[in-house]
């Protein structure tokens, strides 16, 4: 079984101290919130690594690259983002990376 050709799921690696968990918790909630309706976005989990209580990955899917590109190249992108950069896993080349589904079962 296959998906819709074309969608795309961004994974952001973010890292966070025992202490600032929940601040981690509260922004990806705020952000989902004023992301819905979002062109595109099909929706998106935070995710807590299971062996590393600091350690998250907000796994978004969206309906085509194109469309996340629209969305991360506009105004409101950087703002609407902002109260999480700072957990951004700085420990990585790349705080996040863009995957296209290329098989499912």
């Amino acid at each position: 079984m296959s998906r819709a050709p074309g969608r795309v799921r961004v994974l952001l690696h973010l890292r966070a101290a025992e202490a600032d968990v929940p601040s981690v918790e509260q922004a990806y909630h705020r952000i989902s919130k004023d992301l819905a309706g979002t062109p595109g976005l099909l929706g998106n989990e935070l995710l807590r690594e299971v062996t590393d209580p600091g350690a998250f990955a907000v796994l978004s899917e969206w309906e085509s690259l194109a469309a996340f590109q629209v969305w991360e190249s506009g105004s409101a992108h950087r703002g609407t983002t902002s109260p999480l950069r700072q957990y951004q896993d700085g420990e990585r080349p790349r705080p996040f990376a863009l995957f296209e589904v290329a098989a499912e079962y």
